[in-house]
């Protein structure tokens, strides 16, 4: 299958650092990348503001309309997103398709939901995004899906009637607090076993598939791509010390994610929320790696995820510079493809779960095997001796703050 040709534009204002535009610029184009197209040119202007019916100034439209026709296009990606007016405006004069950063994340994540509820929640966002662009957009709406920005809902060849789509919107929002209400369900399931839940978070494209394939040996899907995992999946791991956690792999976060998105896979996200230990992976050797957790950091806080006790993974270790300076605190640098480096980051999470934790010393008797049990799985054990004087065991471990186990031990 040939990729689909691509060229980009984009607007320069004067309060925007250059190493940020570069990087907007940089991530736009490993976007176009995970769709399936190969970016041909990039074409910048700076402007003080946004020409409002063109995006870009009329002088340098005609300039990229020539660039359209020599280079043979087939699609052109706006760094920002496009009102209704100016996706029309740009389409009528280049004579190709027009799309902007955010219906690009739109349908990379239509491409990669595999679950019935991503499925849905990409659905909902891309008609949420549609319906303040329909007005002019006849022709575009009513083609069947073909090319990046097509794929989804576009598809099913939508009818330019603004009710139908608003009836759609109500019928998958309807939909999706069903499936919403039984992950609630199995989330106070999990509560009320107590069943202590780690979420591994971090900008797209980090190393967090990898990281929890290497902890879980599973397989979910893992690619130097963006966006590589949309649905969340939760795995039981095991620590050195025979701890057992639950570890759920989330979305990839990313700059500017479109609202509606956030919107979207808010019940995905509220994994996170629920968390009661937060992995934090960053990619260490990225460049601007400081504005990726930064981002990641704010959507937490947007979550309301921010308080819980985090460990912030500088990941591609291997790959890191010399003179790497670490922002966050605890953390580790590591490689998530280094055999050792998983082990030490296992043994690691346990002492900063010590650090968070409250010590505990617990004198038991040999029948009490049930409970013995349950301070092997669900507490981090750091002794166990049998005092034959006395004919009982001395436990002595960390128990987190909140675990029912607590009022058993002080009994």
């Amino acid at each position: 299958m040939s990729l689909e040709t691509i060229l980009i534009i984009a607007v320069k204002k004067p309060d925007q650092q250059d190493e940020r535009f570069q990087s907007s610029l940089d991530e736009l184009i490993s976007l176009c990348k995970t769709a399936g197209g190969t970016v041909e040119k990039i074409m910048t202007q700076n402007r003080v503001r946004i020409h409002p019916a063109f995006y870009i100034g009329e002088g340098k439209a005609e300039e990229i309309k020539q660039e359209i026709e020599d280079l043979v296009i087939d699609l052109v990606v706006s760094n920002d997103e496009l009102s209704a007016g100016q996706l029309r405006n740009l389409s009528n004069l280049f004579g190709v398709r027009v799309i902007d950063r955010s219906q690009l994340i739109l349908d990379i994540f239509a491409g990669r939901a595999k679950t019935k509820e991503g499925k849905m929640q990409v659905e909902l966002a891309q008609l949420e995004y549609m319906l303040p662009r329909l007005r002019g957009q006849g022709t575009e709406l009513s083609r069947l899906g073909a090319g990046i920005g097509t794929r989804g809902p576009g598809e099913t060849k939508l009818e330019t009637d603004q009710r139908h789509i608003r009836r759609r919107i109500h019928d998958i929002k309807r939909r999706l607090k069903v499936v919403v209400g039984q992950r609630e369900q199995y989330r106070k399931r999990r509560k009320t076993n107590d069943v202590f839940q780690i979420a591994i978070v971090g900008y797209t494209n980090a190393g967090k598939s990898t990281l929890f394939n290497r902890l879980t040996n599973s397989t979910s899907l893992e690619e130097d791509k963006l966006f590589a995992t949309l649905d969340p999946l939760t795995r039981k791991i095991q620590l050195p010390c025979g701890f057992q956690p639950l570890i759920t792999d989330t979305v990839g976060f990313i700059q500017d994610l479109p609202t509606t998105l956030i919107a979207a896979f808010r019940s995905t996200l509220e994994e996170v929320k629920e968390a009661d230990f937060i992995l934090h992976v960053v990619d260490g050797s990225h460049p601007d790696h400081v504005r990726h957790q930064d981002t990641v950091l704010k959507l937490l806080e947007e979550l309301d995820a921010h308080t819980i006790p985090t460990l912030t993974i500088y990941n591609k270790r291997d790959k890191v510079m010399d003179d790497f300076i670490p922002m966050n605190r605890p953390y580790m640098v590591m490689s998530a493809l280094q055999e050792a480096d998983i082990e030490k980051f296992t043994f690691y999470v346990e002492e900063v779960l010590k650090d968070e934790w409250e010590h505990y010393i617990a004198n038991l008797d040999p029948e009490e095997g049930k409970l013995i049990n349950r301070l092997e799985q669900e507490t981090i054990v750091e002794k166990k001796i049998f005092d034959e004087e006395n004919n009982s065991y001395i436990i002595q471990g960390y128990v987190p703050p909140e675990h029912p186990l607590k009022s058993r031990l002080k009994e």
